[in-house]
Formats: C-alpha cells, sequence, structure tokens
C-alpha cells in the first residue's frame, strides 16, 4: 500500500460503512430538536387558544367594572386608555339587587345538595355494583348504563305532574331531586369503573382483619376513590351551577337560581347592564375556580375510572 492509499487518520476510508453508533447518535441529536421544536411550537399554539378563548371573560370583568353609560358608549377595551373608568359601583348595585342575592343563594342551596347526594348515593351504588354478589347485578347495571342517554328534556312533563301531586313543583326541593336523579347514572357508572380496579386482594386482607362492607366502604373503598370522586364532584357541581332549563321548569319566584334570575334580567338590558354584568362574571368564575381548584383530580380520576 503506497501512502496515497494510506487513509487518513480520524477519517474513514472510502467504501467503509460508518459505525452504527454514530448514526444513531447523529439520528436522536436531530430527533430531539424536531420534538423539542414541535414540542415548542405546539405549546404556543395553545397558549395562544387558551387566551383567545379568555378574552370574553376578561371583557366580561372589565365591562363590570364600568359604568353603564360607559358600556353603551365603547367597548370594554377603551378602559386601557381610560382606566378611570374602572368602579365598583356595579358591584355596589348587584348587592343591593335583593332578586339577584337571594338567587345567588338559592343557587348555593341547590348545588351543593344536589352535587353532595350524588357522591353519597353514587359511591355506594358504584362499591356495590363493584365488589357485592346479589341478583341480576349484571343486568341493574345495564339498566344505569342505558339511562346515560336518557336526555332530559324526555322528563320535564311527566316528573312536572308528579311534583305537583308531591306538592314539591317550584320548590327548591324538586329541583334538587331532579339533578340527583339525572346525576346518579354517570356517577354510578364512573365510580364503578373506578373501585372495580382496586386490588381483590386488599380488600380480601381488610376482610380478613374483621372489616365489614360498612367499614370497608368508608376506610378503604372512599380514599383511595377520592380522585374519581373529585372529579365526579366537579362534573356535578358545574351541570348544576350552569343549569338554566330545569330552573325554568320546575323553580318560581322565590326559588329561582342565578342563572334564571340572569336571564330575566337580559330582557330589560338596556336599564340595568350594572347589574347583568357583574351578576354574569360572578355566575361564569365561581365554577371555573372550582375547576380549577380540583383539575388535577379531575384528569386523574376520569382517566382512571373511564379506562380498565
Amino acid at each position: 500500500m503506497t501512502a496515497l492509499d494510506t487513509p487518513t487518520s480520524g477519517t474513514p476510508a472510502p467504501g467503509t460503512p460508518v459505525p452504527d453508533t454514530a448514526v444513531r447518535a447523529k439520528r436522536s441529536l436531530v430527533s430531539r430538536v424536531a420534538s423539542g421544536a414541535a414540542g415548542g411550537a405546539l405549546r404556543v399554539f395553545l397558549l395562544l387558544v387558551a387566551l383567545f378563548w379568555l378574552v370574553p371573560t376578561f371583557g366580561l370583568l372589565v365591562s363590570s367594572f364600568r359604568e353603564p353609560t360607559d358600556i353603551a358608549s365603547s367597548g370594554w377595551w377603551k378602559v386601557f386608555s381610560a382606566p378611570a373608568q374602572l368602579t365598583a359601583k356595579s358591584y355596589e348595585s348587584l348587592l343591593e339587587n335583593d332578586d339577584i342575592t337571594h338567587s345567588l343563594f338559592n343557587t348555593i342551596w341547590i348545588t351543593v345538595p344536589s352535587t353532595l347526594l350524588v357522591i353519597l348515593v353514587g359511591a355506594m351504588a358504584g362499591y356495590a355494583f363493584a365488589w357485592m354478589d346479589f341478583k341480576g347485578r349484571d343486568w341493574w347495571f345495564l339498566v344505569v348504563v342505558g339511562l346515560l342517554v336518557v336526555p332530559v328534556q324526555v322528563a320535564l312533563i311527566p316528573l312536572s305532574g308528579l311534583f305537583r301531586d308531591l306538592g314539591i313543583f317550584g320548590d327548591l326541593i324538586g329541583v334538587i331531586l331532579f339533578h340527583v336523579g339525572f346525576g346518579l347514572p354517570f356517577a354510578i357508572f364512573l365510580l364503578r369503573n373506578f373501585f372495580a380496579e382496586i386490588p381483590r386482594e386488599l380488600l380480601e386482607a381488610a376482610r380478613l382483619d374483621g372489616a365489614g362492607e360498612a367499614r370497608l366502604f368508608l376506610t378503604v373503598v372512599l380514599p383511595l376513590g377520592a380522585p374519581a370522586i373529585a372529579s365526579l364532584g366537579i362534573f356535578q357541581f358545574l351541570w348544576v351551577w350552569n343549569d338554566m332549563l330545569v330552573a325554568l321548569v320546575f323553580s318560581d319566584s322565590g326559588s329561582q337560581p342565578l342563572t334564571v334570575a340572569l336571564q330575566q334580567q337580559v330582557r330589560q338590558f338596556g336599564s340595568n347592564i350594572e347589574i347583568l354584568a357583574p351578576g354574569a362574571f360572578i355566575s361564569m368564575v365561581i365554577p371555573l375556580a372550582v375547576f380549577f381548584a380540583f383539575q388535577r383530580q379531575f384528569v386523574s380520576g376520569v382517566m382512571a375510572g373511564a379506562v380498565k
């Protein structure tokens, strides 16, 4: 071999295959750069979508701190050039409106019991369907699953007659019972799927230690099912708080929630915008605060309960 045929140090000769490790390292570097760029672009896109989605909420917040004359004469973005427009008089007018404040308390009296009852009854039924043997268990569970597809509108007229016969039509108890009845099928379905994933050995060990069904449910199943129960609570709270159809049918002037009271205020939009804007923001910000406070439990509970 002559000097011209001798390969240069560190450079592979022509025809010599490149080592696999070098190829893999080069490909790994390229893939990391590409995935990082794609991930960064996706994050920016999602951030822009989130900001765009929050624009109406921010606009409603700004409008709730403006005078009615300012709202009628210009858009909410004008506050950036004239911050002196911001005032709390609209919230003072809201607190002085007896109809709005009373409806806000009605919303709380409807939402809290409806949520707690659905969680309590749904958890007990979900545990029974998951770990207790009784006749026709699978068929009854199929009935519960079938009730998930029943629309609310189907039951409005029959239950109106039933509640009228029972003397609870127009009362808070009627609205609560309706929400509990239509919230239970989803609650039982979600919690049953979650409880069924609890290891059987854990429950058998608790039974060997002398735990009965009630103690087993309270001390073992409920603590392990906390994520699913939290997600169920968020679902039910948001549905009941934002509901207007059921409240329009089953409530009267003394038991109407905030959604119905605001809907009635819309009819006089030109003369009471100072009440409508802060009332609408309060009606929207409370469920948002509840969701963001329990969003981790919401995601983990839904995924664990829905995927076997």
